[in-house]
C-alpha cells in the first residue's frame, strides 16, 4: 500500500483484506439499524409502545449516542493511536447489545441504545481516520468507495437476517446476533490490524490541543461545508430508514417482501459506490459527486412533484426513490474524502468533528422527516428535496460557486 504518512506498512493485510476489515467496522452501524427494521413492531408491542412513530426512536437514540461520542473518540485516537480506543468502543457496543436482551422497558431500551451508539462511535471515527492514515486524495476516495460498497451489502442482507430471526425467535435474539458480530470484528482487529498512527504524529490529549484541532477543522471552508452538505444528504437517508417499515409495509403492503425491496434500494447504492471506485481516479471526486448531487436534486424534485398530485403507484415510487439512492452512492464517499483531504495532520479529531456533524445533524434531520410521516410518501419526498437543495447550497459555498473543477490533479 502507498502510505500518506510514515505509519507502519500494513504487512499483515492485503488491500482487499484491509478494505474488507474497514467495511466490517463501518457495517457495525448499518447492521445495528437495518437488522431490526422488521422487528420494530414487535419491539414496540413487547414494551408497550402503541404509536408507530414512537418506535422510530429505537434508531434515533442509537444515532444520537453515536454522534455525540465521536467528539471524544477522535482526539482520543490522535493521542493513544487507533487500535486501543477502537477495541474499547467495540467492547462497549457488544456489552450494551447483550444487556438489551434483558431490558424490561422501552425507556431502558432507548438508554441502552444510546450507550450502544457511544461504543459504535469508535468504529465510525476511527475507521475513517485509519483510511486517511494510509491513503489520500483520489486513492482515499477509491478505497472509501470500496468500503462503502461492501458496507452497503449489509442493508441488502440485514433486514432479511432480521426477518429470519423473527420467524424462529423473538426480537431479543437480534441483539444477541449483533453482539456476536461485534465480538468477531473486535477479534479480527486485535489479531490482524496493526497500529496506523505513528508515535511522532500523535497529539497531546489536552484541552488546548483539542481546541486547536477543532479550530483547524471548523475554520476550513471546504471541510466544514462538505461535512454540512453530507449531513443534510444523510438526513434524507435516515428519514427513509426511520419510516421504511411504515412506507413499504404500511402504505404498499409488502409484508414479508419488505426486506427484499429494502435490499434492492441498498443494492442500488452499492452499485453506485462500486462505479465510483472505478471512475474516481479518472474523473475526480468533484466531477462525480457534483454531478450526482445535481442528479439527486432532480430526482427528488420529480418525486416530490409526483407525490403532491396523488398517491404514487409502487413502481413509480421505486423508480424515483431508486434514482435518488443511486446518486447517494456517488456522493457519500467523495464528500467524506474531500472533507478529510486537507486535515490529514489532525485526522482523528477531524473525523470526530465531521462525524459528529454528519451523524447528529443527519439523525435530527432524519427524525424530523420520519416524524412527519402522515400515511403518504409526500413528507418523505419533500424532505428529500429540501435536504438536496440545502446540500447543493453548501457545496456552492465550499467551491465559491464553481462546480466540477478539481483544485489539483489528486482530487
Amino acid at each position: 500500500m502507498t502510505m500518506t504518512t510514515d505509519a507502519p506498512a500494513l504487512q499483515a493485510l492485503s488491500k482487499p483484506q484491509f478494505v474488507t476489515l474497514m467495511a466490517m467496522l463501518m457495517a457495525i452501524n448499518a447492521i445495528s439499524i437495518d437488522i431490526m427494521l422488521p422487528g420494530l413492531q414487535e419491539i414496540g408491542a413487547s414494551l408497550g409502545v402503541t404509536d408507530e412513530n414512537t418506535r422510530q426512536y429505537v434508531i434515533t437514540a442509537y444515532l444520537l449516542g453515536m454522534g455525540c461520542a465521536q467528539l471524544f473518540f477522535g482526539p482520543l485516537s490522535d493521542r493513544f493511536g487507533r487500535k486501543l480506543p477502537l477495541l474499547g468502543g467495540l467492547g462497549v457496543y457488544a456489552l450494551c447489545a447483550l444487556v438489551i436482551v434483558f431490558v424490561p422497558s422501552f425507556a431502558g431500551l432507548l438508554a441502552l441504545r444510546f450507550m450502544q451508539g457511544i461504543g459504535a462511535a469508535a468504529t465510525r471515527v476511527i475507521t475513517l481516520s485509519i483510511v486517511r492514515d494510509v491513503y489520500g486524495g483520489r486513492m482515499m476516495a477509491e478505497v472509501m468507495s470500496l468500503v462503502m460498497m461492501v458496507f452497503m451489502i449489509v442493508p441488502v442482507i440485514a433486514p432479511s437476517i432480521g426477518q429470519l430471526i423473527m420467524i424462529f425467535a423473538e426480537w431479543h435474539m437480534i441483539f444477541v446476533v449483533i453482539c456476536l458480530f461485534a465480538l468477531l470484528v473486535a477479534t479480527l482487529v486485535a489479531l490482524r490490524l496493526p497500529e496506523t498512527l505513528s508515535v511522532e504524529h500523535r497529539r497531546p490529549f489536552t484541552i488546548a490541543s483539542i481546541a486547536d484541532a477543532f479550530r483547524i477543522v471548523l475554520t476550513n471552508r471546504i471541510s466544514l461545508c462538505y461535512s454540512l452538505a453530507a449531513s443534510f444528504i444523510f438526513g434524507g437517508l435516515f428519514g427513509f430508514i426511520n419510516s421504511a417499515q411504515q412506507v413499504l409495509v404500511g402504505i404498499y403492503g409488502l409484508g414479508h417482501w419488505f426486506p427484499l425491496v429494502f435490499a434492492g434500494f441498498a443494492g442500488t447504492m452499492a452499485v453506485a459506490s462500486f462505479a465510483n471506485s472505478r471512475f474516481v481516479k479518472r474523473y475526480g471526486m468533484r466531477r462525480l459527486s457534483h454531478g450526482a448531487l445535481i442528479g439527486f436534486v432532480l430526482a427528488s424534485l420529480a418525486w416530490a412533484a409526483a407525490s403532491i398530485f396523488g398517491a404514487l403507484p409502487f413502481w413509480l415510487f421505486v423508480v424515483l426513490y431508486g434514482m435518488a439512492m443511486f446518486q447517494f452512492g456517488l456522493i457519500g464517499a467523495n464528500f467524506n474524502a474531500m472533507a478529510m483531504e486537507p486535515l490529514g495532520h489532525v485526522a482523528g479529531t477531524a473525523s470526530s468533528v465531521l462525524g459528529f456533524t454528519q451523524t447528529i445533524g443527519g439523525a435530527v434531520i432524519g427524525a424530523s422527516i420520519g416524524q412527519a410521516f402522515d400515511g403518504t410518501v409526500t413528507p418523505l419526498a419533500i424532505g428529500f428535496l429540501s435536504v438536496s437543495v440545502i446540500g447543493l447550497i453548501f457545496v456552492l459555498v465550499a467551491e465559491k460557486g464553481r462546480l466540477f473543477s478539481p483544485h489539483n490533479p489528486s482530487v
